[in-house]
């Protein structure tokens, strides 16, 4: 009895060493295998601010080709780090497939205005953050004169990123100034008006009035009578001609 004890034990740890050595095996033949392509998926739908060439260099780490890097040496937590310092990219996730594939999914930042300082020009995005502008494409977006620092940043941003949103306004507003006082005063595509926006608060209520005041002024033709469009009384708009 204790033979067969014996032999069966042998038997099982023979196995498990068998089978220990082939993982062994399989794992490190795996972490050796060179990776096949690597490939670059943008998530966003708009036109590219960041080239796919761009973002492949940085996954396959300056080297050529994909093709010359093993599984074993590649950092995924370290090239999504990387990707996600461009200034253009607001998020990246990086993984291998179980083909060989070594693949990005690429968020673009999305600019919802152009600020000028002085001589400086960049994009303000979604999220408040600064972003460069591209050499590949050049967004639609409100031109803003003017500074966005101080106690109303989070108000302005909160203003671009509602124009953005909305396909009404996103067409129709096409400039922005911020006096020294903070006021905002915006100008119309197609007509000479001025919108006089005051304060960047009650922002949703402000352009929902303008929303309503351009429709109804539009079917009466009466907006090229108008030099001001006041927005500053959240209760009703003010209009100057």
């Amino acid at each position: 009895m204790k033979k067969f004890l014996n032999w069966t034990n042998l038997r099982l740890m023979f196995m498990i060493l068998v089978l220990g050595g082939l993982l062994s095996f399989t794992t490190h033949r795996n972490n050796n295998r060179k990776l096949l392509q690597s490939t670059v998926e943008f998530l966003n739908e708009e036109p590219l601010f960041v080239t796919h060439e761009t973002v492949n260099k940085l996954l396959i780490e300056n080297k050529k080709h994909a093709s010359s890097i093993q599984k074993v040496a590649l950092d995924l937590n370290n090239l999504e780090s990387t990707i996600n310092k461009h200034q253009m990219i607001e998020n990246a996730e990086v993984y291998v497939t179980v083909d060989g594939h070594l693949k990005a999914v690429v968020k673009q930042k999305t600019p919802v205005a152009r600020l000028f300082e002085g001589r400086d020009s960049y994009y303000i995005d979604s999220k408040g953050t600064k972003m460069p502008l591209s050499e590949n494409y050049s967004a639609r977006v409100p031109l803003v004169l003017g500074s966005v620092e101080g106690e109303n940043r989070e108000n302005f941003i909160t203003l671009f990123r509602f124009i953005h949103q909305d396909e009404f306004l996103k067409k129709n507003i096409i400039g922005i100034e911020i006096l020294p006082s903070g006021s905002v005063k915006m100008k119309n595509r197609n007509f000479d008006f001025v919108i006089d926006f005051g304060k960047p608060i009650s922002v949703e209520k402000k352009l929902n009035n303008y929303k309503a005041f351009f429709q109804k002024a539009v079917q009466d033709s009466l907006l090229e009578k108008y030099k001001i469009i006041n927005l500053k009384f959240t209760q009703q708009v003010v209009c100057t001609k």
